[in-house]
């Protein structure tokens, strides 16, 4: 009993240290975006195309709020947090200034600047020593924070930050616990115990990389202008050869009715986090491997089980459902929930990390999400992962060549999710990350 006081305590304090900055500020404390494009150009039209730009905006964190994490933080207290939590890193400014819940992105208000000039230039440290939910201390004003410690402007003075250039930075957001306790973003966490840490790699390095330019209008020509558009998952072109994909199979020819097993392998040797990072609980990464013959027919192969706790959620089911808190925040008596997998076809290896809510269903509310770690199958970096696929040939089937393909797709949320939702099919289509083919011939 006094243990429990005594944590109920703490967390209380620690929700107070979070939420300190919470409606510290008006909005008039801090430029819009345009303002900074006077002198920034060049930065602001590459941050115009971001995440960062788009993070409020952007319809699935549009439908994700205003539709499940808002009405179910009115709903249960455990959750309430989230109505501003939520906020202080899709729309900081509106956070600050105590704009909660900020109007939808339709009404057009500054909650839209989403992650602007304003938020991390004015970023002095963080609260917390490995910095999570939102835990930045901020100093708007004439002063703006940089990497540089030649840097001048006419229109503001400028200060030298180290903690601009550490992936601390980039921690204070992508590094989230929910208010059941459990981790649910570690992009940060993950960098920091892999190879990429070690070897002094930042998330500045691969998501800013840089480039020959100015900063600002009148400025010094720098080889090493950080590139501010972000690029991660959202963009097809950062994905693609993230993972390499060799395959391997014994046989050569085969005959109808006989079997092939192939060896399938994934190393994630480009990405310093593990794949997929972020919002785990939607985002889905699965391997298909299909047999073509030589009239063009369509095989799909098996993955065969490797036995592990937790597997099931691994490999793909079209008959499993999932999601069913959705539809009970949203109201809808006796939703059962949707498809778990999407539009796969069954038996396809899905590297993902569930999230599970506390009546124990599998969940994308990543808010009501408990301390349960029964599966992370994701690949980590620099991790090879393994996988066998079989298939038996159908006695009908054509003689001639028979090319085995490997694709690797990625999807930001499972297409079930998406058609729910309404979203546009932009945001669950299905993003190629590599593939990999081999060619063995059917005899008789």
């Amino acid at each position: 009993m006094r243990y429990s006081f005594i944590l109920l305590i703490l967390c209380f304090f620690i929700s107070i240290a979070y939420s300190a900055e919470m409606g510290k500020f008006e909005y008039k404390d801090f430029y819009t975006p345009k303002r900074c494009m006077v002198c920034h150009r060049e930065i602001y039209q590459e941050w115009q195309k971001s995440l960062m730009a788009k993070s409020f905006i952007h319809k699935w964190d549009d439908v994700e709020y205003f539709k499940l994490a808002l009405p179910h933080a009115l709903k249960l207290k455990k959750v309430a947090g989230v109505k501003a939590g939520c906020i202080a890193c899709h729309a900081p400014i509106a956070f600050l200034t105590g704009d909660i819940p900020p109007k939808p992105p339709k009404e057009n208000t500054r909650a839209n600047e989403g992650v602007s000039c304003e938020v991390c230039h004015n970023i002095t440290g963080s609260t917390e020593k490995e910095p999570f939910n939102f835990s930045f201390i901020i100093k708007p004003g004439k002063v703006k924070f940089g990497p540089r410690e030649d840097a001048h402007s006419s229109f503001h003075k400028t200060q030298y930050l180290e903690f601009l250039k550490t992936p601390k930075l980039c921690a204070t957001c992508h590094n989230e616990k929910s208010p059941y306790g459990a981790w649910v973003k570690e992009t940060y966490r993950e960098w920091k115990n892999g190879p990429y840490a070690k070897a002094g790699i930042l998330c500045q390095d691969c998501h800013m990389y840089r480039r020959e330019g100015k900063s600002a209008l009148g400025g010094k020509t720098r080889e090493d202008i950080a590139h501010h558009v972000f690029h991660g998952a959202h963009f097809g072109n950062k994905l693609a050869g993230a993972v390499d994909i060799a395959l391997y199979t014994r046989k050569k020819q085969l005959t109808p009715g006989s079997a092939i097993q192939v060896r399938v392998e994934l190393f994630n040797g480009k990405v310093g986090h593990c794949i997929p990072s972020g919002s785990s609980e939607e985002r889905m990464l699965w391997l298909e491997v299909k047999a073509i013959d030589a009239k063009g027919k369509i095989y799909y192969l098996s993955v065969k089980p490797k036995e592990f706790e937790g597997e099931e959620y691994t490999i793909s089911d079209p008959g499993a459902l999932a999601y069913q808190a959705m539809g009970e925040i949203m109201g809808i008596k006796g939703f059962k929930g949707v498809k778990r997998d999407g539009d796969l076809p069954k038996g396809i290896r899905i590297f993902r990390r569930p999230f599970f809510d506390p009546q124990g269903r599998m969940t994308i509310c990543q808010w009501y999400t408990v301390k349960n770690r029964l599966v992370d199958y994701r690949i980590g970096p620099q991790e090879t992962k393994t996988e066998t696929y079989a298939l038996r040939l159908p006695k009908d089937i054509a003689t001639g060549k028979l090319t085995i393909k490997a694709i690797l797709y990625y999807s930001l949320v499972p297409s079930s999710v998406g058609r729910f939702l309404n979203l546009p099919p932009s945001e669950y289509k299905p993003i190629t990350v590599n593939t990999a083919q081999i060619n063995v011939e059917v005899i008789r």
